[in-house]
């Protein structure tokens, strides 16, 4: 009787067949454990190809997302001791701005700046810049800091009419970007954005506005931008590359001449028509620009100088180049002049600034004895 419970070694056949039969066990056998060490391998290397992708994503948003399981970041307790001025670039995560705040020594780690920066829901409207921080600050501080989004910047204001002199001398005033700058810029026109038409003189091409200047920027920028309005304004103006020149010489004497906006339009058809009849333009602020003195201090003799190049009473056709930098407003008043046969005007009210338009020399004396009777009631000349 044979013992259920016999060895299994004894149990295996034998002979030629049981002999085949355990050969083809045996290789089954390897094959399996083949197969699953290939499966280890093919599961290790995808669990890697995760584990990498996740790392980047997480390094990604970190600055939006935050991580319960993370041990604390090491911090500052602040409030903070010298100032320092840190830039944030455009487009920056909230790991990269710590980054860049823990190089300058303000923040101790990165990471208490994104723990801090994933909860603070304004944070995500922090905008590139510069600011003013402090060494050593609490990481929480240092990203309330920033969500105020005040920048360390200066603004300064071009007003319309004002010459490149004034130009640069108002930057000069309030800002960091000094007039040797300035001077150094222009003598490089290409990096400046000045058209060729312009013919390497910035007079006209600095845009009135205002602007906002960054503690890294330098005279190249700033005038860059300003050439850079000019161009816009003429381009959104359709004015030809070919025109330009003209169109800011047309504007800047009506900018310099004209002391309310419906005085523009009309202005600019009067310097038109003397043009097109071949009439000297008789203008005193461009002679006045041309000897760098005040139209109110011209005399007779300056009006008669044919040495002065922007003296219009004597040379006929437009200046040499524009005589200040025209606002927007002026530059439309060439672009659409008014209609009419105007080819006189003069100011009747010096304090006011009214002025007379006139088609014939008869009712230009008239409007003149009405100037003549303002002066001598004011006791001006």
């Amino acid at each position: 009787m044979t013992d259920l419970f016999e060895h299994p070694a004894l149990a295996q056949p034998t002979g030629p067949h049981g002999r085949r039969s355990a050969a083809r066990q045996r290789a089954a056998a390897k094959r399996r454990r083949r197969r699953r060490l290939r499966t280890t391998i093919v599961v290790a290397v995808v669990l890697a190809v995760i584990g990498g992708v996740a790392w980047t994503t997480w390094d990604n948003v970190s600055g939006l997302l935050h991580n319960p399981f993370a041990r604390s970041a090491a911090d500052y307790p602040g409030p903070g001791d010298k100032p320092i001025e840190v830039e944030i670039p455009e487009g920056a995560t909230g790991t990269q701005m710590g980054g860049a705040l823990k190089d300058a020594g303000v923040v101790a780690s990165v990471g208490a700046f994104t723990d801090a920066f994933a909860l603070n829901p304004a944070a995500a409207g922090i905008q590139p810049g510069t600011y003013s921080l402090l060494a050593h600050m609490k990481a929480s501080d240092a990203v309330a800091a920033l969500v105020k989004n005040e920048k360390v910047e200066t603004k300064v204001t071009i007003p319309e009419g004002f010459t490149a002199a004034q130009v640069f001398d108002r930057v000069a005033s309030v800002t960091t970007v000094t007039k040797d700058k300035l001077d150094a810029a222009v003598k490089d026109p290409a990096s400046i954005g000045l058209p060729a038409e312009a013919g390497g003189k910035v007079e006209g091409w600095l845009f009135p506005a205002t602007y906002t200047v960054q503690p890294g920027d330098d005279a190249t920028t700033l005038l860059k931008a300003m050439v850079g309005k000019t161009v816009a304004e003429l381009d959104g103006q359709g004015v030809a590359p070919a025109d330009r020149e003209d169109v800011l010489k047309t504007a800047s004497l009506v900018e310099r001449e004209a002391k309310f906006a419906p005085d523009r339009p009309k202005m600019a058809r009067a310097i038109k028509n003397r043009l097109a009849t071949d009439m000297p333009l008789q203008i005193d602020a461009s002679v006045a620009y041309g000897l760098d003195k005040p139209g109110t201090e011209l005399t007779t003799a300056d009006t008669k100088n044919a040495d002065n190049p922007f003296n219009t009473y004597v040379h006929k056709g437009l200046p040499p180049t524009p005589i200040a930098n025209p606002g927007a407003s002026s530059i439309e008043a060439v672009v659409h002049p008014a209609a009419g046969d105007w080819v006189f005007w003069t100011a009747v009210n010096l304090d006011t600034g009214e002025t007379k338009f006139a088609v014939t020399w008869q009712e230009h004396q008239k409007n003149v004895s009405e100037l003549r009777a303002w002066q001598a009631a004011n006791g001006q000349r």
